[in-house]
């Protein structure tokens, strides 16, 4: 065999292992590497996670985890882990996987419905990284509360429920700075001339709307209930409004889980900033956080002489007005009657 035939026959058989190596390096890099049911799952890498943490959170994700390393390594991975939260999604490759985890992908951050500073928190540790105590302690900051109005009854004011686009891993201070921006972004001139025009400022408009909230789910009729409590707020009348004595007894009972369906007399007389039934003018604070549907209602409402209202046996979910207190007087007959028969004691 001359040396030219040599040359040839292994120069083949270098390209054929060339080939074969390259093939299988693309198999290796290409090929579907995830281990999972699902269409998608989040991945959620911690801030200041290293490669061994991250491949440890990784692992359950992926089908082979050598051929991953394969990728990772190429593509500097192990040197640039980055925190936040990662889509995969089911058949993804090595190389796709590995692009994923440099794109952090946002949380549709959802809130409403909370009834104070610590269930809020604690709603949305569940959506971001931070837990319920650094948040507390950074909207608690006593410098932060004094430079923006707010004292630890009215902070809770600042939340305006919404859905808002937020990084996972974004920390309780980049958190608390965003809501504030919020806070004022909602809080535009018009809406503070309105606030005016009803001797309020924008954190007593979301103490009174938080009460209107909670008076009504009807949102039809939240204008004409803001109107009743604006009438009362004038003339020197105390709120009554059963929704702060309700407020009051969960928090002295420091138990926000418990149902308090009926509001019994004793408790009326009982010792609370929080009761409007013995104390003239808005609570310290807002007894939940009220909708927008709520707010506006506080900033446009019903002009009605309306004094008083109770719950209609008629219209439920509604209420029944009344601008004297003999017609009251048997609005309230009709509906005490009623709930006694349902048997509700409390």
């Amino acid at each position: 065999m001359n040396l030219k035939k040599i040359i040839s026959i292994s120069a083949i058989v270098i390209i054929s292992g060339l080939i074969i190596y390259g093939f299988i390096l693309v198999r290796q890099i290409f090929a579907p590497n995830t281990k999972f049911d699902q269409n998608e799952v989040y991945i959620h890498i911690p801030t200041d996670a290293n490669y061994q943490t991250a491949q440890a959170i990784l692992a359950p994700y992926i089908e082979d985890m050598e051929r991953f390393e394969l990728v990772a390594n190429k593509r500097n991975y192990p040197e640039n882990v980055k925190s936040g939260r990662f889509l995969f999604t089911k058949g993804m490759s090595s190389y796709d996987l590995v692009k994923s985890l440099r794109r952090n992908i946002p949380v549709k951050l959802a809130f409403n419905n909370q009834e104070r500073l610590e269930n809020f928190a604690g709603r949305i540790s569940s959506q971001i990284e931070a837990d319920s105590l650094s948040l507390l302690s950074t909207i608690k900051d006593s410098v932060f509360m004094k430079e923006n109005g707010f004292n630890e009854e009215t902070v809770f004011a600042m939340f305006i429920p919404n859905t808002y686009e937020i990084y996972w891993d974004t920390p309780a201070l980049k958190f608390r700075d965003k809501m504030i921006k919020e806070y004022r972004k909602f809080w535009t001139d018009d809406r503070v001339a309105k606030a005016k025009a009803q001797g309020l400022t924008p954190v007593e408009a979301t103490i009174l709307a938080s009460i209107v909230h909670k008076e009504s789910v009807k949102k039809d009729e939240r204008p004409r209930i803001a109107g009743v409590y604006l009438n009362r707020l004038k003339i020197g009348m105390p709120l009554q409004a059963d929704p702060t004595v309700i407020y009051a007894l969960k928090k002295k009972a420091n138990n926000f889980d418990q149902v308090i369906k009926r509001v019994l007399y004793n408790d009326l007389v009982m010792s609370s900033p929080y009761n409007t039934y013995v104390n003239v003018g808005l609570p310290p604070g807002p007894i939940a956080m009220p909708d927008i549907t709520a707010m506006e209602a506080v900033l446009n409402p019903e002009k009605n002489d309306f004094i008083y209202f109770c719950a209609s046996v008629e219209r439920f979910g509604y209420h029944e007005f009344a601008a004297t207190y003999a017609e009251h007087t048997l609005n309230a007959k009709k509906y005490s009657e009623w709930i006694n028969k349902q048997g509700v004691k409390r």
